[in-house]
């Protein structure tokens, strides 16, 4: 790694203790235990994996029936038992490739802090720091222990994730630093007071980074269907023991298959775990490509977003930047103004991305040796003699130097806008440049101390340094899917409005030619989001103001995501309901973030899209098919208690049905790729095409069933009447299959056709007729079943035709 200076320009030494703890000092708080050891979790252990997936309620339930079956019934009558192993199994599997995926991707995106031992700066991983340890904090930082303050250089630390309070504060040397905080602006160190659980944040970290599988609109209404179903189910549950047991005085062993085979098709078991498997595998996926999703919902979540709010640079452009030209302003010499630049991106241990442009383009003497602090100077280098850090808020930083002669003067580098008066003639100047795409910083020569809370007022302009952004290559791509998606962009940036709408035209988004600067925006949260809605870029953003126009969309009902990589996008993240982080963006951004792009590459963001989008119209597909065999297995078990008659089926013969018209297909439809748009209301949208469906289901197969109890008498007319109410149920369940797998492709039709076959072999195969005990007799009673699931696929299609128009699909 690049060695961090030791000491910090205008920071306040701390004697010995500035070279930080000794190596034998470090062993001995290691053997005392005294080391920074909480477990940042970033996903559920194997234990709470397999308790999530096995001791569920519906688990249960199922578990006790399957060992009444097994006491009282053939095998075949237990099969659903161990179909629910297979699909608990598959989903225990699936969610621990997940948590591996997710665990190395939290390893590769974890930011290593900086400490100061034996005198020189290393980085080490969080868990390795021990109480005493000088840990060095720069721009972006996040304070990963608490601490007391022991070198500072215009420290501003940012506690609004821990006090809810935005402004910044500034730290002295003495001063508590709280882990959990973060650097918005100047540098310092800190020595480690509080390690390990003890640590002010320690816990809520841990909460935070956990693998979760909730605060999902998905995931909510899927319990909340679960919770009228049990609600639904143990009245309706209870009659039918009552009428299988009591009121039909059959054979017990029988009853008790049939009461079990009535009470099983009513517990959509495998939706739960079908929506598991199908998260654990979007974020497998994605971590494939990269893409670290710190909370599985956020999958979900970027898939239902309508804006999404872009950080120019790191998003649109790429990190670095280019300085193409200086422009001397009122008689400025350039020789003397590159000495002035040199010494300025000298003068700061961490430069951002345009400070790194002019160190790159200006460098300072490097004939001086290594130990020299960064204050001394060396041959033909001057002495900082004050810094005041680039804050996004001041939009400007200042350097304050002794030059070769023993003159002293002060320079600030930032905004013109903001440094220079409205009137002033550079200003037109600069327009000109920034038209182009260009960034123009001025750089001017303060007229007073740096230290003044009006540093930049009187300031002589010196000298325009223009720098050229670097496009990501990809970025015009990734606006035009948003654009052919219907997601709106907006691009918000601290930087000049003019230069902003110019790098966003060269990209082709629409609406760049009209950017805003946001100092003209108004206060009120309806009046800002109504100029949100009509306006695309915004320049000059202040990060307090970021924060404001993501409430304001929200305000209007959008569902907001925001990128960003910098310290100043943190709040603005932490309030979107989607943040999205650039891998190489800072600490803390990662920490707000629920979705990292680990190779910092925004065109990543479409495939997230595409992933929640797939998650979340298949599992609606498949729950519209698991909630239809539900519907109609309360309907049927209503019916046979009103009418007094033995159930239909054995478990048996559910298990087939439901393998065949919901499990096999359900699996691979969820995995499908699926382009269509999320839409809200969830629970509302599934039920509209359920309860139909489940309605024609029972009342298709009860009316056969009475049809075959007229038609049918003697030994075996009740394996014949439930054979026949098979095949009706069995063709009006496939024809909601084959409503649901539209719009067709090779594969699907494929699906359905090899559902239906399997179907034709246990027909037609004598040891699968007495396996299943399905036995169609004669000719007529086939038949009746085929026209009645005809007349009933009719009707489905007009039922989902009419939801269809009048719901909007």
């Amino acid at each position: 790694m690049t060695q961090r200076a030791s000491e910090l320009s205008g920071g306040q030494r701390t004697g010995a203790s500035g070279r930080g703890l000794t190596s034998a000092e470090v062993a001995e708080r290691i053997s005392r235990g005294e080391v920074n050891d909480v477990p940042v979790r970033s996903s559920r252990s194997l234990t709470e994996i397999v308790r999530a997936n096995v001791f569920t309620r519906f688990n249960l339930i199922i578990g006790v029936l399957w060992v009444i079956m097994l006491a009282v019934a053939p095998i075949q009558d237990s099969l659903f038992g161990f179909v629910i192993i297979a699909n608990t199994g598959i989903g225990i599997v699936q969610e621990w490739r997940a948590k591996k995926t997710l665990d190395s991707l939290a390893v590769i995106g974890e930011s290593k802090p900086v400490v100061r031992r034996d005198g020189r700066s290393a980085e080490i991983h969080t868990s390795e720091i021990v109480l005493g340890d000088l840990v060095e904090l720069g721009p972006g930082d996040k304070v990963v222990v608490d601490g007391t303050v022991a070198e500072a250089d215009g420290l501003e630390i940012d506690e609004s994730l821990l006090t809810g309070e935005a402004d910044p504060v500034l730290k002295k040397t003495g001063d508590t630093v709280m882990s959990g905080s973060f650097v918005v602006a100047g540098g310092g160190a800190f020595t480690a007071t509080k390690v390990g659980r003890e640590a002010y944040a320690a816990q809520l970290a841990e909460e935070a980074s956990r693998f979760t599988l909730v605060r999902s609109e998905l995931r909510s209404g899927i319990s909340t269907i679960l919770k009228y179903i049990t609600w639904m189910m143990v009245p309706t549950a209870t009659a039918l023991v009552i009428s299988q047991l009591v009121v039909k005085e059959h054979n017990f062993k029988d009853s008790v298959a049939r009461t079990v085979g009535g009470i099983v098709p009513m517990i959509p078991e495998g939706l739960v775990l079908l929506t598991s498997v199908a998260f654990a595998i979007g974020v497998v996926r994605l971590g494939r490509k990269q893409c670290l999703v710190q909370e599985l919902p956020a999958i979900e979540g970027l898939a239902r977003v309508d804006v999404v709010c872009l950080d120019k640079t790191g998003t649109l452009t790429e990190g670095g930047m280019d300085v193409t030209e200086l422009r001397p302003l009122g008689g400025a010499e350039e020789p003397y103004l590159r000495r002035v630049l040199a010494a300025f991106g000298a003068s700061e241990p961490r430069p951002n991305a345009s400070l790194q442009a002019i160190v790159d383009a200006y460098p300072a003497p490097e004939n001086a040796p290594e130990d020299t602090p960064q204050n001394a100077p060396a041959d033909g280098a001057w002495t900082t003699t004050g810094t005041l850090p680039f804050s996004s808020a001041r939009k400007y930083s200042g350097a304050a130097f002794t030059e070769d002669g023993g003159a002293s003067s002060a320079w600030l580098l930032g905004a013109p806008d903001v440094l220079l008066s409205e009137d002033d003639p550079a200003l037109a100047e600069i327009g000109q440049l920034n038209e182009q795409g260009l960034r123009v910083l001025l750089l001017a020569r303060a007229r007073g101390g740096l230290d003044a809370p009006d540093a930049a007022r009187g300031a002589d302009p010196a000298a325009l340094v223009v720098l050229e952004q670097r496009l990501r290559p990809d970025a015009g791509q990734t606006l035009a899917y948003f654009g052919e998606q219907r997601v709106a962009t907006k691009v918000i940036s601290g930087d000049n409005a003019v230069s902003v709408g110019a790098v966003a035209a060269k990209l082709g988004m629409e609406g760049a030619e009209h950017p805003l600067d946001a100092r003209r925006l108004p206060k009120g949260t309806d009046e800002m989001a109504s100029a949100m809605e009509q306006n695309a870029v915004f320049g000059r953003v202040t990060p307090q103001q970021k924060r404001e126009m993501v409430a304001a969309l929200q305000s209007r009902g959008h569902t907001v995501a925001m990128t960003g990589d910098g310290v100043n996008d943190v709040l603005a993240l932490k309030d979107a309901d989607i943040g999205v982080s650039m891998g190489s963006g800072s600490e803390a951004t990662r920490a707000v973030a629920q979705i990292v792009l680990l190779n910092n590459s925004f065109a990543t963001l479409p495939s997230v899209v595409a992933e929640g989008r797939r998650v979340i119209g298949n599992i609606t597909r498949v729950a519209t098919l698991f909630l239809t065999k539900t519907v109609y297995s309360v309907l049927l078990a209503v019916l046979v208690v009103c009418f007094q008659v033995e159930y239909p089926f054995l478990p048996r013969h559910l298990t087939l049905l439901s393998t065949l018209t919901i499990g096999v297909p359900a699996f691979f439809l969820a995995l499908a790729p699926n382009k269509e748009r999320a839409h809200p209301h969830f629970v509302r949208r599934v039920m509209r095409y359920a309860i139909p469906s489940g309605v024609i289901c029972a009342a298709a197969t009860f009316v056969m069933y009475l049809v075959a109890r007229h038609h049918y008498s003697g030994t075996g007319a009740l394996d014949a009447e439930t054979s026949a109410a098979t095949l009706t149920l069995f063709l009006v369940s496939m024809w909601v299959l084959a409503i649901i797998a539209r719009p067709y492709t090779w594969w699907r039709i494929c699906l359905v056709a090899a559902m239906g076959l399997a179907f034709l072999v246990v027909l037609a195969v004598p040891w699968l007729q007495d396996f299943f005990a399905l036995k169609l007799v004669g000719t007529q009673m086939p038949w009746t079943a085929v026209g009645i699931a005809v007349v009933a696929s009719v009707a489905l299609e007009y039922a989902w035709r009419l939801v269809g128009r009048r719901f909007g699909g």
